[in-house]
């Protein structure tokens, strides 16, 4: 009697199924998928029953039943529920107060790493420590969610939360200070020229600025000009300089000018 063949209603990877045959006799049962190739013989007209780990990858099977002449069907296997969530953030660290400068993304796989294409909602949430948590939830859109938001106002660990179902990740964006918002220069003589520091540098929300941050002192007398550059050290530039009689000393940071300082030839 020929043979035929009965796809398995909805599989799921990882999961035990069956393919009803009909007709009788014995036959050969070729199974191929995305990760496996078997063969067994089979009896027509029972049942031919597929091991959890026959089936572990998602995608698309092919079941073949020979005896004689062969007769085969196409099945599909789809993902199982969300078991681990790849969570990528950009970038680990953030200048303060900018807009749409951090970006996550997540993506959820079940436990034998198919990615989970089957819509589903993902749960970000941030917060900076002594501030209330934001929470943002999105669904997914073929196998990904994703999300961006300001960077906060104080420098600081931004933490970051994506579930989906009782599966999260967290990841971590260290917010430093922005560019300095101003720079105020005092000065004074000494024995080889002058000495000349900032006022404490911070961003424009008052955040101290990096150290290592550099500023470019800038000296001008009638001899000619003298330029320094001197990284922030716990907040404050410093820079030994030369010069002699009146002399018109400025300060500069990226795109941040600060006042400008005049010393006499008997200061």
């Amino acid at each position: 009697q020929e043979a035929d063949l009965r796809a398995p209603s909805a599989p799921v990877a990882g999961t035990a199924a069956s393919i009803a045959t009909t007709g009788s006799g014995s036959a050969t049962f070729y199974l191929v998928g995305p990760s496996v190739a078997l063969k067994r013989d089979v009896h027509l007209g029972e049942d031919i029953s597929l091991a959890p780990k026959d089936l572990q990858s998602a995608g698309k099977y092919t079941a073949i039943v020979c005896a004689g002449t062969c007769h085969s069907v196409d099945f599909f296997v789809s993902p199982a529920r969300p078991a681990k969530l790849a969570f990528l953030v950009h970038p680990s660290r953030a200048p303060v107060a900018q807009n749409d400068v951090v970006n996550g993304v997540a993506v959820p796989f079940d436990e034998f790493h198919n990615l989970v294409l089957a819509p589903g909602d993902v749960e970000f949430q941030w917060a900076t420590a002594g501030s209330a948590p934001v929470t943002h939830r999105v669904s997914t859109q073929h196998g990904i969610a994703w999300f961006h938001t300001n960077s906060g106002r104080s420098a600081g660990a931004l933490q970051l939360t994506a579930n989906i179902g009782d599966v999260s990740a967290r990841r971590v964006v260290q917010q430093v200070a922005s560019d300095p918002c101003s720079l105020r220069i005092k000065g004074q003589r000494n024995d080889k020229g002058f000495i000349v520091e900032t006022e404490p540098v911070r961003d424009c929300t008052g955040n101290p600025v990096p150290d290592g941050t550099i500023v470019t002192f800038t000296a001008k007398d009638a001899q000619g000009t003298d330029t320094v550059d001197a990284p922030i050290k716990k907040g404050i530039a410093r820079a030994q300089m030369l010069g002699r009689g009146n002399v018109v000393i400025s300060a500069a940071s990226g795109v941040v000018m600060g006042n400008e300082l005049r010393l006499g030839g008997g200061e």
